[in-house]
């Protein structure tokens, strides 16, 4: 039992003393594991060509629950031509889902209502142009999905970050967040537009 106890006395400070390294290269102390050096999500590297941290992934791989739409023909071209109509059901669930990835990823720059008006926008040398001009409101749902997928401009490209499912539900998410803010009240139900007036009433006294 003594020997036991020698043994084990003799052997905890080697231990120690190799979990210290030897000054060079890794270290593996415990203190050392929780002072790790980081990169932010969307900050700068220096060690990669492109000088983004955030790294796309591996060619060919999949998120397994969309897996069936992300191997498709759901792209944003149909016989050579931008895609007019959205290719998936949209539905008032695929309308949420892009409301809140639009939220995310595009109302920081565009804004909440996609008319620019933004405080990141405000201090941008080069403003995203409003989503909400005729001009951005006769594009086909084709022609968005490529923008998101590849970027334009300073735009950087969000098929890193979006599933093309997500991706279609923010273009429809979009084309349903410019019909309502221009279309004309005369032109709605009259129960919505009653509710449409007292809405605006309720924002004139608000203000």
């Amino acid at each position: 039992m003594r020997a036991l106890r020698l043994l084990f006395l003799l052997a905890v400070p080697g231990c120690a003393a190799g979990c210290q390294g030897d000054g060079v290269g890794m270290f593996w102390d415990f203190e050392r594991m929780q002072v790790q050096p980081r990169y932010r999500a969307f900050g700068e590297s220096r060690f990669f060509p492109d000088s983004r941290m955030m790294r796309p992934p591996p060619e060919g791989v999949l998120p397994a629950d969309t897996a069936s739409l992300e191997t498709s023909a759901f792209g944003a071209f149909e016989d050579g031509r931008y895609r007019d109509r959205i290719p998936i059901p949209v539905t008032m669930d695929l309308l949420r889902l892009g409301r809140e990835r639009f939220d995310i990823t595009c109302a920081a720059c565009h804004g909440v209502l996609g008319d620019g008006a933004s405080p990141v926008a405000m201090h941008m040398p080069r403003p995203p142009p409003p989503l909400l001009t005729p001009r951005t409101r006769d594009r086909p749902g084709g022609w968005v999905l490529r923008i998101v997928e590849e970027g334009h401009g300073l735009m950087p490209s969000y098929a890193d970050l979006l599933t093309r499912m997500e991706r279609w539900a923010v273009v429809a998410y979009l084309q349903a967040l410019q019909l309502s803010q221009s279309v004309e009240l005369a032109t709605l139900p009259p129960s919505i537009r009653a509710e449409a007036l007292m809405n605006l009433d309720t924002a004139d006294e608000v203000r």
